[in-house]
């Protein structure tokens, strides 16, 4: 058995966010999601996404790698963030940290709680 392997890292966020309109636009969220995905050469297999009537929206992609989730409450200005990439292949904790940085600086954002599960 190999104990040295790192299965992955998984970050866990809870972000305030105080521009409103960026917890209720989906469209603009996954664009920018896209882009993070591309620049870090993920692979999406596939993404669900719901936009709550009046309120925010919860997005899940899946990656051949792992995952990204969201799910905003504008009401609260708040949303949650859960990346995980797994190291099958090769070692992603540095892009779990940069696309965590990422998305911290696209919603304008200060953190609430943060925490990574190195598994």
């Amino acid at each position: 058995m190999n104990t040295q392997y790192n299965p992955g890292t998984h970050k866990l966020l809870t972000l305030q966010v105080e521009d409103d309109k960026l917890l209720t636009d989906i469209d603009a969220f996954l664009a920018m999601a896209y882009s993070a995905i591309e620049q870090y050469q993920l692979t999406v297999v596939g993404v669900s996404s719901h936009v709550f009537t009046g309120a925010g929206f919860t997005a899940a992609i899946c990656l051949m790698e792992s995952h990204i989730c969201i799910h905003t409450w504008p009401e609260f200005n708040q949303l949650t963030l859960d990346i995980y990439l797994c190291n099958y292949l090769r070692d992603n904790t540095a892009k779990v940290r940069a696309l965590s940085d990422q998305f911290k600086t696209y919603f304008q954002a200060s953190v609430l709680k943060e925490i990574t599960v190195n598994r």
